[in-house]
């Protein structure tokens, strides 16, 4: 059945995928993006789809639409951008998810927010399960992300037992893919850009903090499991991929995968970065039905061959 679907943040990396996928099946999508971190060329291949709606809006701002669905996923959601303006990027988390609460509650729309793996903070449990709490900096540098999507977690908690609210939760961990940002300061991102240019690889500590990378097309498959659950199940749920390497392992893998000349050099550690990121995916196994399906390495490939053309176009 076609169904009226808001995406906010829907011209960024992950949601110009969800976009894209909702399309393919055939929905109407509403797409709100103010371009902070969003990229119209992201989404240009859809503007000719008729059932593709592209609207300039800031989530700050209420905005009110008639829909089935909701996916809410306007936040920056690197270092590099969250930290430009911390400030906006709290506001963002927190009255993006009142607004778009709002319009859900006003529509009867089920509502999906896109928290994050950085709810856990430095985990002193691995992998995380969603059951742990977290260890979270409430007054560090990263905090304006981190505690913005708690709270948006918390908001969304809240609108679910005061107004009976079809809500769902999912935790993303590390994801990758086409449509990333060159400049968005993640370390897949970065890691490529560097290796295409036969630029030094900055790796910050010693390389050896672990984290999981999951590919985007995955992480689609999942949020859309998520938003077709029953609306007894909520979350909140980890989507990520469990298999685990080292910021070390990583650029290996990438210098080999681009031929580079490229060579390590070791800055120090960013504060409050995460020594350790995995998930426990259980949950997302047990009532999704869900396990991430790309490995690292075909992932890998298909981001190197994107971000080699938008180099060579940029020359």
């Amino acid at each position: 059945m076609k169904k009226r679907i808001l995406v906010t943040g829907g011209a960024g990396f992950i949601g110009s995928h969800l976009c894209n996928r909702l399309l393919e099946q055939n929905n109407e999508v509403l797409c709100l993006d103010n371009y902070f971190t969003g990229n119209k060329e992201n989404v240009l291949s859809l503007l000719d789809n008729p059932l593709f709606e592209l609207i300039r809006h800031d989530v700050v701002n209420p905005y009110m639409a008639v829909v089935d669905e909701i996916y809410n996923l306007a936040c920056p959601a690197s270092p590099i951008h969250y930290q430009h303006n911390p400030i906006q990027t709290l506001k963002t988390s927190v009255m993006g998810a009142i607004n778009m609460l709002e319009t859900a509650k006003a529509t009867g729309a089920k509502i999906l927010q896109a928290s994050t793996s950085e709810v856990y903070g430095d985990p002193e449990i691995h992998p995380q399960v969603e059951s742990y709490w977290g260890n979270v900096n409430p007054i560090g540098e990263r905090s304006c992300y981190d505690e913005g999507k708690r709270c948006a977690e918390t908001l969304f908690m809240d609108y679910h037992r005061q107004t009976n609210l079809d809500i769902k939760i999912i935790r993303i961990f590390n994801t990758y893919g086409p449509n990333m940002h060159p400049n968005d300061g993640r370390v897949v991102s970065n890691f490529i850009v560097q290796c295409l240019q036969n630029k030094d690889i900055t790796i910050y500590g010693n390389g050896k903090q672990s984290r999981s990378f999951q590919y985007v097309d995955d992480l689609v498959d999942g949020m859309i499991k998520m938003m077709a659950t029953s609306k007894d199940f909520i979350g909140p749920v980890n989507i990520g991929n469990p298999n685990e390497f080292t910021i070390l392992e990583l650029a290996e893998t990438i210098i080999r995968l681009t031929n580079s000349k490229s060579k390590l050099v070791f800055n120090s550690l960013p504060k409050d970065d995460p020594q350790q990121r995995k998930p426990d995916i259980s949950l997302a196994r047990e009532k999704l039905d869900w396990s991430p399906k790309i490995e690292l390495e075909e992932g890998l490939k298909k981001t190197i061959e994107y971000f080699d053309e938008i180099l060579k176009r940029d020359k």
